[in-house]
């Protein structure tokens, strides 16, 4: 059994520059031309990328693609999937049998939620809380793992077996998307003082947005920037 906190992001590939963002945005009136854009500086023409952001023209933003490998517990996932621009491939409980590894809360994870729901606010928590916590999920996932186990090797398919494992099991999958998508994922998974319109991800979400973020900001710098500079709207 291995119990852990954290979750993993790779970029597995991509096809995404601000320059694809210049070319789509050009062909509007210049035709083929703007082409000669692939190749071109985009830093000449950081300003016509803020424009676009700023006044929502989005469809430039998505003739880019970013592939990711997640590593994470069911229950992000789950989250994943109300964003329905992206693409998924998960790995499947009933092709294969599923590892042991499950999601405790780390000690700086906020345990105690106050305040009415959509005006709330997490708080740590007393030691006891957290150690109730880690206590009480560590011998529920050892329990329903080992009935796990007791049904596959009664030969019972995995389908059918895999109904007693909790959502806190770890799961991997391959999200893939545009930029426009990702700056929308974005603005909804992370919590930014910034953001025009505040929102209020569960953390462990906001912990794969988090490293997806500054994958996005390193292939797409004058995106990132405006992104950032107008709210962290996307367009």
């Amino acid at each position: 059994m291995r119990f852990r906190s954290d979750m993993t992001v790779e970029l597995v590939k991509a096809s995404a520059a601000d320059s694809d963002v210049l070319w789509a945005a050009r062909v509007s009136t210049q035709g083929e031309q703007s082409l000669d854009e692939a190749g071109a500086d985009p830093a000449r023409s950081g300003g016509l990328i803020n424009f676009l952001m700023r006044d929502r023209h989005g469809s430039p933003f998505e003739h880019s693609t970013m592939t990711f490998l997640v590593s994470a517990p069911i229950f992000v996932f789950r989250e994943f999937m109300r964003h329905r621009v992206w693409s998924y491939n998960e790995e499947s409980g009933r092709y294969r049998k599923l590892e042991p590894v499950f999601y405790v809360p780390g000690p700086d994870r906020k345990l105690v939620q106050e305040g009415k729901p959509g005006k709330y606010v997490f708080v740590s928590g007393t030691e006891e809380q957290h150690k109730t916590a880690e206590e009480t999920v560590r011998r529920s996932c050892e329990a329903s793992y080992a009935a796990y186990l007791e049904m596959l090797d009664a030969g019972i398919a995995r389908e059918v077996a895999r109904s007693v494992l909790p959502v806190g099991i770890y799961s991997s999958m391959y999200a893939t998307c545009n930029a426009r998508a990702l700056m929308h994922f974005l603005s909804l998974r992370t919590k930014h003082e910034e953001a025009t319109f505040p929102s209020f991800p569960q953390r462990e979400i906001e912990m794969v947005a988090e490293k997806m973020e500054a994958y996005f900001a390193e292939l797409m710098p004058l995106t990132y920037a405006a992104w950032e500079a107008n709210g962290r709207v996307a367009p």
